[in-house]
């Protein structure tokens, strides 16, 4: 009887241990089929910025105190007017989602991918949300008006001697989640425009993968 009694105890156990090894196998599976949608969830709402091409139709900018911008596909515009210096350029988004921008940089010099992430804590925000559908274009734009702005005066005087400059541009999806950091470069080209590229993309709510 003591026989059968063991026997019978170890067989519970093993019944116990492969229930709970199927049980286990069963939750990983489920939760690594539940991080597999949430990623194709989100990849299916991510945007990403990019310059828009030069046979892109123009942009029409207008700013609060109704100053009118042009902005040709590929390009970007510095204008100085009443002493306020008018900013806007023209932007793609290549993503699958919504690009919802939220706040800007620009740097008086020109900064590339080694330079890092800039500091969120420098940038300016928007004083309102621009929207870029998936697969089309739009634009960002800003303005320096205050006469002692630290950015005016080395701004003034990339304008004057035509000098290369840099901005980053933080924004995310319609949820505000996934926000991504992309920086251009502005260069002057060989008459009076400015014109566009994209240096580098920074993710600041997930892992960057490169």
């Amino acid at each position: 009887m003591a026989d059968l009694s063991t026997i019978a105890s170890l067989g519970t156990a093993v019944g116990t241990l492969v229930l709970g090894v199927a049980t286990f196998s069963s939750v990983r599976s489920s939760n690594r089929s539940a991080r597999i949608a949430e990623q194709s969830f989100l990849a299916g709402v991510r945007p990403l910025l990019v310059p828009t091409r030069f046979q892109d139709p123009e942009e029409k900018v207008m700013f609060q105190d109704q100053h009118w911008l042009r902005v040709e596909g590929g390009r970007a515009v510095i204008e100085v007017s009443d002493d306020v210096l008018y900013l806007a350029m023209a932007v793609r988004n290549v993503g699958d989602g919504i690009a919802v921008l939220d706040r800007w940089e620009l740097f008086p010099e020109r900064r590339t991918a080694d330079d890092g992430p800039p500091d969120l804590s420098t940038f300016r925000r928007l004083t309102r949300d621009l929207y870029i559908p998936a697969g089309d274009q739009g634009f960002w734009q800003g303005a320096i008006r205050q006469e002692e702005d630290p950015l005016r005066g080395p701004l003034l005087e990339d304008i004057r001697e035509r000098k290369p400059m840099s901005l980053a541009l933080l924004y995310g999806d319609h949820e505000g989640g996934q926000r991504a950091i992309t920086l251009f470069g502005i260069v002057p080209d060989q008459g009076d425009q400015w014109l566009v590229s994209v240096s580098k993309h920074w993710n600041v709510d997930r892992d960057d993968p490169r």
